[in-house]
């Protein structure tokens, strides 16, 4: 009974041992400057998604890649912040009535990914019609996104005029 006691102790011994050398081998996890290729591959699939619900009329399916709660916030163009009601409204009247997208380009486009939170910046420069109104948004546009279990959605957005360059 005692051998056997004694060779469990040393086989866990040595599992408890090989574990810990092998996790203290894992390079540790920088956030601030890992880069994070395959959340960023996964955000701009997300981006194309958002475009792609804009060009098909799908408000459920752009409402979707949002993920709204109490923490939801959003700044826009100088106004209040409002939450995930206002949000969802805001975005379901305006783009509602969106009946083309000319150009849907994010230029100076920067994802920066801290492990399950990606912060996107961008210079958006959209030409969207609105029956036969042709409106152009430049602005600096933040969104931050929050991986989820469905995948990465908004939890944050920010958008206000990007300055124009004097001729």
């Amino acid at each position: 009974m005692k051998l056997k006691l004694t060779l469990a102790s040393m086989l866990l011994l040595a599992l408890f041992t090989t574990g810990c050398t092998a996790q203290s081998e894992m390079a540790p996890v920088d956030l601030l400057n890992d880069e994070f290729p395959e959340s960023k591959q996964e955000i701009m699939e997300t981006i194309g998604t958002i475009a792609q619900s804009l060009k098909d009329g799908d408000l459920d399916k752009l409402i979707s890649l949002h993920a709204y709660s109490p923490k939801f916030t959003e700044f826009n163009k100088g106004e209040p912040r409002v939450g995930s009601a206002g949000n969802e409204t805001y975005e379901r009247e305006v783009f509602g009535a969106l009946t083309e997208v000319v150009k849907f380009d994010s230029n100076d486009l920067q994802i920066a990914v801290y492990g399950d939170v990606a912060n996107v910046t961008f210079h958006s420069d959209f030409h969207l019609k609105f029956g036969e109104d042709l409106v152009v948004v430049n602005d600096q546009i933040s969104l931050l996104f929050l991986k989820t279990a469905d995948g990465w959605k908004i939890v944050a957005e920010h958008h206000s005029p990007l300055k124009k360059e004097e001729s």
